[in-house]
């Protein structure tokens, strides 16, 4: 498996781990058995290198594997693995309160097929996931840097896609969201020439339609309400 090259400059900005009382108790009440502890790297969201999870012991069932990077509170994905009891859901992300408030959605709405990880996502795809074994990857409304100074923060970007080619199985499933068209736009620069990914709507305009799966979040509607477009892709692995 190869080894994710050491990331100075992150995706995500810093942000305060303070939990509110309501997150704690989630965090303190839910977390044995759904919050994965990976060794930790040079910061406290990398992954030592070397580090490994076995996921079917971690759900006690073999299935296929679902990433979301930057799941943010659970807000689209404790709904989206709700209707996918079939699979194993992993999902990464670096805040701990947002972190709780998954777990507390999970509680409520009952969802057990859902595993997460507070630590970059990128990382956890090279080093967690061997080859060809995601069959879906989700990255939706992940922050779109709008300086051109903070484009080298971006997410998605041609060497990524060759790390998502890499772990996603044949046939697998790669669907973005984002509600800024010049990030969109970015992402199918950064996609659309993979030689080992194929935009499923290419001869549509390569603008995917929206997933009807897919829950309208507090933050889209926020970017509706603003006079944004949403901008969905759909890219499938090569068999």
């Amino acid at each position: 498996m190869s080894e994710q090259p050491r990331r100075d400059v992150v995706s995500y900005a810093r942000r305060s781990s303070r939990m509110n009382s309501s997150q704690q108790k989630a965090w303190d009440r839910c977390h044995d058995g759904l919050v994965i502890d990976v060794p930790k790297g040079h910061r406290d969201t990398s992954i030592a290198a070397g580090a490994s999870v076995v996921w079917d012991d971690e759900f006690g069932r073999s299935a296929p594997l679902i990433v979301e990077i930057g799941s943010g509170n659970g807000e689209s994905l404790v709904p989206m693995a709700a209707q996918l009891p079939e699979c194993n859901v992993v999902a990464f992300e670096v805040y701990r309160p947002a972190v709780a408030g998954t777990l507390a959605k999970m509680s409520r709405q009952e969802v057990h097929n859902i595993r997460l990880v507070v630590a970059d996502g990128m990382e956890g795809l090279s080093q967690l996931f061997g080859p060809s074994t995601v069959q879906e990857l989700w990255v939706l409304f992940a922050d779109p840097w709008h300086k051109s100074r903070h484009h080298k923060r971006r997410l998605i970007t041609p060497a990524a896609g060759e790390l998502i080619a890499s772990r996603l199985a044949p046939g697998g499933l790669l669907r973005l969201a984002t509600d800024w068209q010049e990030y969109g736009e970015w992402m199918r620069v950064s996609l659309d020439g993979n030689q080992s990914l194929v935009n499923e709507y290419l001869d549509e305009g390569g603008w995917a339609p929206r997933d009807a799966d897919r829950p309208v979040t507090k933050y889209e509607r926020r970017g509706l309400a603003a006079g944004r477009q949403v901008w969905d892709l759909r890219y499938r692995r090569r068999d």
